[in-house]
């Protein structure tokens, strides 16, 4: 096999931008690039893989071994779905669908991780027009009160529940009784023979899957009575199928995605099948080689997320690629599971958040057998959702120069929910961590001066057309020339050289001006704070607005503060973070800060109070995803953002300069 190309000049299209500027002193950023022309609607790519490409695997995901009576557990295998094999399931899904009258008014909504099942659902429901909604699953799991969950449902009014299974997801649907009649399906059964099994290291193989129709003893109502997903496969009646799919156009709505919501229930945003296929047509356009090279990849981005579920599930069926489901998760335990599979099916590109990438460094360090197969075919790492601290960039690439001799490029993107997500396109080797790209074809971008910043705005056919019945909400989300309010900051690389991109500057709603006057830019120092605090930080809320000086509550990387500490592995966590060590590292993090920032008071923190209490998914100081909500968590914080700003001896808590 040859080697993979990994020269970003022959990956990517070349840099180009130009600039408009406006009477009010705003300008407007574009791709010289027309966006091509592209799919009526996602469907189209299924049909086609499944007609070019019958055998090639779509979908796969690893399933446990069993355990036979002498106690011995076999080696996981793998299930797959090719093309053709999904196409089948599809048109037998939908005309259930079609059956059980669902519809733009009666939508999907689907409560699982992702799975095989999830994912021909999802397509199912889009092949006949009826808008999918995938709800986070920690809105289910996660949740003590499931208030945001009962306010999608209502919201929502779906005919159908999808869930993954009814034992995990009993509590949740218990809570969301009364609040719709919708028909409840399990995917935990099995799906018939379509859906085979292999073992050994490689997705791909084909045997039988024997399937079951029922999941266990349910006694509580209605999901006493839910359906199976092999029992929505008896029937399929390809002609109707074809005709709900000639009706869908580029305005018909594809999915509702629930933005996290810090405050009451989550936001749907409306995603048409327009801005579905334009956002990989410009994909497409800035990453060229994916014509060349099927991507085959290994994520466990969930579905409920733009990310995942947008940016990654859709280049891969729109390229005829392999998409291996990671049921593992960056968290310690969790994240082995996403070590062996990387080990099984080495991916083309690899994408990931920051906190992926922190714990597949420390691995790719320990492990040569990972770090063989896992730089193999790799041509691209991608990393979004939150900025990359430099040191796992530097990692990165020298872990790539170790591995296979030459560095593996590092890209990234930037957009949101309302954007489907791509927005810019870093498609080249930028020089460090944070550069966000440049407008992709088909997509404007307005610079508008704001605080001494420059807020981005977003137009293009990749843009919602609203919020899910929130006209409200529609109305005042775009400025007078039609450009979505996302409400960030970006500055340009080098003003000099505009093609060298643009860098995330914070949210314009998190800065803030300490007393002397002085603004405080929240995300550029969230980013350096986490780098001068490692390895006690995993992240911090920056405190300080209306106050003399800046200060961090730190949420603790709990893994490398017990392994500092030297205390014994049961020792409680208020012990741990109490430890000299602990408190001697985060005092000397940040005096690291306050020496690159020369002293400036706006760009260091003279306190931090280290967090026992994690953050709550319901106050929404985190969102499903892992990210940090600054404005929510100040606010149900606020005890302890004021014990850091009393007397250092007051508090034992508090490290102070």
């Amino acid at each position: 096999m040859n080697p993979p190309e990994r020269n970003p000049a022959r990956l990517f299209a070349p840099q180009r931008i130009q600039i408009t500027p406006l009477p009010d002193g705003s300008r407007v950023l574009e791709s010289p690039d027309p966006l091509g022309s592209h799919a009526r609607a996602v469907g189209e790519w299924l049909e086609h893989w499944a007609r070019t490409a019958p055998d090639a695997p779509f979908l796969s995901e690893r399933v446990a071994g069993t355990t036979s009576s002498s106690g011995a557990t076999a080696t996981p295998q793998w299930r797959t779905v090719t093309y053709a094999q999904a196409h089948q399931q599809v048109l037998a899904l939908a005309t259930w669908m079609l059956d059980a009258g669902l519809s733009p008014e009666r939508p999907l909504a689907i409560l699982s991780d992702n799975s095989i099942e999830h994912g021909l659902l999802m397509l199912a429901a889009q092949q006949v027009g009826v808008p999918v909604a995938p709800v986070s699953v920690a809105y289910s799991l996660a949740s003590s009160d499931h208030l945001k969950l009962r306010g999608i449902i209502e919201l929502l009014t779906p005919g159908v529940i999808a869930v993954g299974s009814l034992s995990a997801y009993a509590k949740a649907l218990q809570a969301i009784e009364g609040l719709h009649e919708a028909r409840i399906v399990t995917l935990a059964a099995q799906s018939p023979a379509s859906v085979s099994t292999s073992s050994g290291a490689q997705p791909g193989l084909h045997e039988p899957k024997t399937p079951n129709t029922t999941e266990g003893s349910v006694s509580a109502q209605p999901m006493a009575t839910a359906l199976t997903y092999a029992s929505l496969l008896a029937r399929t009646d390809a002609a109707r199928v074809a005709a709900a799919f000639a009706r869908v156009g580029p305005d018909t709505i594809a999915k509702i995605l629930f933005t996290s919501g810090s405050t009451g229930t989550p936001k749907g945003v409306i995603n048409t099948q327009r801005m579905l296929c334009a956002s990989q047509q410009a994909k497409a356009q800035v990453w060229p080689f994916l014509a060349n090279t099927s991507p085959v990849i290994v994520d466990w981005l969930p579905w409920s997320h733009t990310f995942g579920g947008n940016h990654n599930f859709y280049l891969v069926l729109r390229h005829g690629g392999h998409l291996c489901v990671d049921a593992g998760k960056p968290a310690p335990g969790l994240v082995d599971i996403t070590l062996a599979n990387l080990k099984a099916a080495p991916p083309t590109i690899y994408f990931n958040v920051p906190r992926g990438f922190d714990l597949l460094v420390q691995a790719l360090r320990q492990d040569a057998e990972l770090r063989e197969r896992f730089f193999s075919r790799l041509q691209a790492i991608f990393y979004a959702a939150a900025a990359l601290p430099q040191p796992l960039w530097d990692a990165l690439t020298e872990l790539a120069i170790q591995t296979v001799g030459e560095p593996v490029a590092l890209v990234s993107a930037w957009g949101s929910t309302e954007t489907s997500p791509l927005a810019t396109d870093c498609h080249f080797q930028a020089e460090r961590a944070g550069v966000i790209g440049l407008p992709v074809p088909g997509t404007a971008l307005r610079l508008v001066p704001s605080a001494g910043k420059l807020e981005i705005r977003v137009r293009g056919p990749n843009v919602m057309p609203g919020y899910w019945r929130r006209p409200e909400l529609t109305a005042s989300a775009f400025d007078e020339l039609g450009f979505y309010r996302i409400g960030d900051a970006v500055r340009f690389v080098d003003e000099h050289r505009p093609e060298a991109g643009l860098m995330f500057d914070g949210r314009i709603a998190e800065d803030f001006k300490l007393t002397s006057g002085t603004w405080v830019s929240v995300g550029g120092l969230r980013v350096r704070a986490v780098e001068c605090l490692a390895p006690v930080a995993q992240d911090v809320v920056v405190c300080g607005h209306d106050r003399d000086e800046v200060a961090f509550l730190v949420v603790p990387n709990v893994p490398a503060c017990r392994a500092l500490s030297g205390l014994p592995a049961d020792a409680s966590l208020s012990a741990v973070l109490a430890s000299d060590p602990v408190r001697g590292a985060l005092r000397a993090g940040l005096q690291r800060l306050k020496a690159d920032a020369g002293g400036a008071s706006s760009l260091h923190a003279r306190r931090a109070l280290l967090l026992e209490a994690p953050l709550s998914i319901d106050a929404g100081e985190i969102t499903d995803k892992g990210y940090l909500n600054q404005r929510a968590a100040l606010t149900h914080r606020a005890d302890q953002v004021a014990a850091l700003y009393a007397s250092p001896k007051a508090d034992p808590r508090v490290v102070a300069l």
